[in-house]
């Protein structure tokens, strides 16, 4: 008999990459990449964070960060200041060119989204976020674990 975790397994990866699918063609008909994108949305409304910070709330790693951060500044859209708190850290915020670009873009993905979701209630949502937490939980590994265990 098959492992049913298997399926479910496959199922989680195709939701993920028809997700990705989906969002990222929108995105770039939007005129901007999927990492683009990602910083956008992310420093929507908000006075600025630092590159640390930036690398936290996104999904992009430090090194694409750089790079994606390169391109907006050049086209305009953020601004790299030293900051007041601490020399050795920088800290990105939305220009008013970029800040223009998120009151844009975001909502017409939010909308591009939430239309992949019209056929589910608000039930089926609840219940979809449930099982997603609960799987989320138990594939996060506890700090715990790993510093006892070592690398894995």
């Amino acid at each position: 008999m098959a492992e049913p975790h298997l399926r479910t397994i496959r199922l989680l990866a195709e939701c993920y990459q028809a997700f990705e699918q989906a969002s990222g063609r929108h995105v770039r008909e939007l005129g901007l990449t999927p990492p683009q994108f990602d910083i956008i949305a992310t420093l929507g409304r908000t006075p600025g964070m630092s590159c640390r910070e930036l690398g936290e709330q996104t999904l992009i790693t430090k090194g694409t960060l750089t790079g994606v951060l390169d391109r907006l500044e050049a086209r305009g859209y953020v601004v790299r200041t030293p900051s007041v708190e601490d020399r050795r850290s920088v800290l990105v915020r939305l220009t008013d060119a970029g800040e223009a670009l998120f009151e844009q873009v975001f909502p017409a993905h939010v909308r591009h989204l939430k239309s992949r979701f019209a056929g589910f209630a608000e039930s089926d949502l609840s219940g979809i976020n449930q099982a997603l937490a609960r799987l989320r939980d138990a594939l996060v590994e506890p700090v715990a674990e790993v510093a006892e265990g070592g690398a894995r």
